[in-house]
């Protein structure tokens, strides 16, 4: 779900023949408008015929192709699960080959991606830890909150979800933010963040002091409530490299657990001919590289409430962000 985008580069033609839209309709589909021409009887008898005998086909074509896209973002599209919500898993490294979205930017030795892949975890942060984060997060968007199914809390930039708009909630509440957060909340965060950045460093076998955290970081909120505006639409096939230009890797907190507080919600990868999804367990950490070769989304969350943590980093210092903090 993104928050406002920056950075945006040209779309790669790799991710055309991925199928990747930035809609469902364009303009392209309209007819162009002709003079009217009059018609002799025999020229509208034939119109009739073939509209008896092509449009039943056409119809059924488009019915076909239809089911066919909405298959292709649907749960029973899901070929493998990387890791049910129900297993505890340790570390687990799936590597795919990177691909060419990282030669558009400046690339940085012993940062930028050579090896690529995506890679969880359920040993990197405690429950109890997630739990406090998530009453954070539910403290923080009870000040405001999307109309639609969509809200996001974002601590560096003070980004909140308000109504079918954002407000910088430092500003908007001033003070008194701080009786609704405390030090030791930031602290926490902050450690986790740490932590992440480690494991990261780690899978991908780079330097920790390489990479910098980047925005949009943000908590994110989902239900089934509808969508009122396009930031609400986080169902959208993606690639993180090319909505947000800094990212190079991509991390998620989960902070809710999906079948028991939220059903839809799983975060799906879109490989060549198969999906693979991660099931959302609280306290479980999933990263990846951000190029196109983790072209991703999540899918729409039928009930309850799914709640997570985005938190990105870069290789470019220049595109670096500080911890949050209150003072």
């Amino acid at each position: 779900m993104p928050v406002q985008k920056r950075n945006k580069v040209a779309e790669p033609a790799e991710n055309k023949k991925r199928g990747i839209s930035r809609g469902l309709f364009s303009m392209s589909y309209l007819p162009t408008r002709c003079p009217s021409v009059k018609k002799s009887i025999p020229q509208q008898d034939s119109q009739r015929v073939w509209l008896k005998v092509v449009l039943p086909i056409m119809t059924a074509a488009f019915f076909g192709l239809f089911v066919l896209w909405s298959s292709s973002t649907s749960e029973d599209f899901v070929t493998e699960v990387l890791a049910h919500q129900s297993e505890m898993v340790q570390e687990r490294f799936f590597e795919v080959p990177c691909s060419e979205d990282y030669d558009n930017h400046k690339r940085f030795a012993g940062c930028t991606p050579t090896k690529c892949g995506r890679a969880l975890s359920d040993a990197l942060i405690t429950i109890e830890e997630a739990k406090t984060i998530q009453r954070l997060a539910e403290r923080g968007l009870a000040l405001g909150g999307s109309d639609g199914g969509a809200s996001i809390l974002d601590l560096h930039s003070g980004a909140l979800s308000m109504g079918t708009h954002f407000v910088n909630m430092y500003r908007y509440f001033g003070d008194a933010i701080k009786d609704v957060f405390s030090e030791e909340d930031f602290q926490l965060y902050r450690d986790i963040r740490q932590r992440i950045q480690l494991a990261i460093a780690t899978s991908f076998g780079i330097s920790s002091s390489n990479l910098y955290l980047t925005k949009p970081t943000f908590f994110s909120r989902m239900n089934s409530t509808a969508a009122k505006t396009t930031h609400d639409e986080y169902w959208h096939p993606h690639i993180d490299k090319v909505t947000y230009g800094s990212f190079d890797y991509t991390s998620l907190l989960y902070l809710s657990d999906y079948s028991k507080d939220f059903g839809g919600g799983r975060f799906v990868f879109m490989d060549e001919g198969a999906n693979k999804t991660i099931e959302p367990r609280v306290g479980r950490v999933s990263f990846f590289t951000s190029g196109s070769e983790n072209l991703h989304y999540v899918e729409k969350v039928r009930w309850g409430t799914r709640y997570a943590i985005t938190i990105s980093f870069t290789c470019n210092p220049d595109h670096g962000i500080g911890d949050p903090s209150l003072t």
